[in-house]
């Protein structure tokens, strides 16, 4: 199999297998690009336009996500700090409690690597692979 074959059937068993063990965990009302959607409001909330940029997508698709992680009860909509015409989208404490399911799965997965590989390969292997790996957003392939 050709390398980049390969990254991306790794990179695509990964998503499922994270999204599958949030699934196991009791998050059932999900798909895998909410996954994505967490990692950027993650660190302290976004905007819509930036949740766009993020997933490489429409603001009107960034939109309607956000309208049903909220509906969901995973995010809300908070004034923005720095601009009064902007709503600053957050994680809720269950939108947190996915990300952690999110985070315990994606061990789980590196455990196994480890397993197959050890652990040095698998440390090796990061630390390569984020010597070449583009330093923008990571986002599902639409």
């Amino acid at each position: 199999m050709a390398l980049s074959a390969a990254l991306l059937a790794v990179a695509g068993d990964l998503t499922q297998r994270i999204h599958d063990g949030v699934v196991a965990r009791g998050f059932t009302d999900l798909r895998p690009a909410h996954g994505f959607t967490f990692a950027r409001l993650a660190p302290g909330g976004a905007t819509v336009t930036d949740l766009a940029v993020h997933l490489g997508v429409t603001k009107q698709a960034a939109s309607q996500l956000v309208d049903e992680i909220v509906r969901k009860g995973y995010a809300e909509r908070r004034p923005h700090p720095q601009d009064v015409r902007a709503r600053l989208v957050v994680l809720t404490e269950r939108g947190w409690a996915c990300t952690r399911a999110a985070e315990e799965a994606a061990a789980e997965v590196v455990g196994a690597w480890a397993g197959l590989l050890g652990e040095g390969e698998v440390r090796v292997l990061g630390e390569r692979l984020a010597r070449i790996a583009p330093h923008g957003p990571i986002r599902p392939a639409w």
